[in-house]
């Protein structure tokens, strides 16, 4: 099983993931890990982490993966439960960060996916909701968004449960389950 899970920044998304992972993990054993794509790179970044690490709690093998998400999948166990958090930052550090061309980006997003139903993993990805706005008249924006929204349409095609979740409530887009 495949979740995606959006919404707009401080919206709940990740509580709601994690709770999501938990239901996932609990129904089917293997181990839960969390696939951390946040890298600290201010004391703001590093204060989210942390908050972060506390409010999800024990029970996760944490594998921090700023760019290699196809090698942290490889490394997880079949029948596992994995939450990948966040698509967003990913995408971000990809693109200025050394990852490389966008179609690279997307084949390794498609291959992540593969892999996933492969192994029999259960997949919950989480990305913010950044096209509410007014598009951007800086290129360099314009780029990342029209990125980011090609993973997000390539995930919502392959997952099976797609969620918005909207000031902390879930809104069932595809698969409700």
């Amino acid at each position: 099983m495949i979740a995606f899970v959006s919404g707009g920044a401080r919206s709940g998304k990740s509580t709601f993931a994690e709770r999501l992972a938990r239901e996932w993990h609990q129904g089917r054993g293997g181990q839960r890990y969390y696939l951390a794509t946040a890298r600290a790179s201010d004391d703001e970044m590093a204060a989210r982490i942390a908050r972060h690490r506390r409010e999800r709690g024990a029970g996760w093998l944490v594998l921090e993966v700023p760019l290699a998400i196809d090698e942290a999948l490889a490394r997880v166990e079949p029948g596992s439960t994995v939450l990948l958090d966040c698509l967003t930052l990913w995408a971000s550090q990809w693109l200025y960060g050394g990852g490389g061309p966008e179609a690279e980006g997307e084949r390794l997003l498609g291959a992540l996916l593969a892999r996933a139903r492969g192994q029999s993993i259960a997949l919950v990805v989480v990305s913010n909701d950044l096209n509410e706005d007014l598009p951007p008249r800086d290129p360099g924006v314009w780029r990342y968004l029209a990125f980011l929204q090609r993973l997000h349409r390539q995930l919502a095609r392959e997952a099976d449960r797609v969620v918005e979740v909207v000031a902390g409530l879930p809104i069932d887009w595809k698969g409700v389950t």
